[in-house]
């Protein structure tokens, strides 16, 4: 505690070494701890959502299974917020205008209910996905950011090396690692954001794979009952 409370320069505190840097440094530093403190906001959030999703998911999919009647499962869930729900009001809601009236066409039917589904299932991988751009974004630019404050706060000491004529380590050797910090701090914000997007993304794409599973395994019940109405 006392390291980081510490204003001395050469203790390597990081308060000291924010307040000794350059202005521009210092803006450096601020803009790359704020994009820290928003990544590690996305990712909790993420975190949050992608397990309450999963779970969700895995309810529905086991109610809507041992469901008997369809009508009356998508009474109770069509008001439902989940992936899956919303996928699967897609499909009822293709299969009722589609099977409207005396005669069906079966082939344009089954047309129809897959591209439904997979359109719903692709607007809510789109919606799941929305953030991970920021975090796509802080991962690839805060290093080059932290590099620009620290190659501006090494270009700065050396100015000062010229004004006062001494180059000895103990004089300019504060002003590098402040300049050097910029660099710290923005594989700070960077190293999280990358790990981050590279999980989320995995789980975002197993969970497209399984609404596509669940989309294929309901237009199959759904062609099921069009080839059962054809035979009646």
């Amino acid at each position: 505690m006392n390291l980081i409370l510490n204003t001395d320069a050469t203790s390597l505190s990081p308060i000291a070494l924010f307040l000794q840097a350059d202005w521009i440094v210092k803006i450096v530093m601020a803009g790359l701890l704020l994009a820290s403190v928003w990544t590690w906001a996305i990712i909790i959030g993420f975190l949050l959502r992608l397990g309450k999703i999963r779970k969700g998911i895995k309810r529905f999919e086991r109610d809507f299974w041992k469901a008997e009647d369809i009508d009356a499962f998508y009474r109770t869930e069509s008001e439902s917020k989940l992936p899956t729900a919303r996928v699967f009001a897609a499909g009822v809601k293709e299969w009722r205008r589609s099977t409207v009236g005396g005669t069906i066409d079966r082939g344009g039917t089954r047309e129809r209910l897959a591209t439904a589904m997979g359109a719903a299932a692709a607007a809510e991988v789109d919606e799941l996905s929305d953030g991970l751009n920021v975090l796509a974004t802080v991962g690839s630019v805060a290093p080059f950011v932290g590099l620009f404050g620290t190659v501006w706060g090494i270009m700065h000491s050396f100015t000062e090396i010229a004004a006062k004529q001494n180059s000895s380590l103990a004089a300019v050797g504060p002003g590098i690692a402040e300049a050097l910090f910029a660099t710290a701090i923005g594989l700070f914000a960077a190293i999280p954001a990358v790990i981050a997007y590279n999980r989320f993304s995995h789980g975002i794409n197993k969970i497209e794979a399984r609404l596509n599973r669940f989309a294929d395994g309901f237009h199959a019940t759904l062609s099921r009952q069009l080839e059962a109405d054809g035979k009646r």
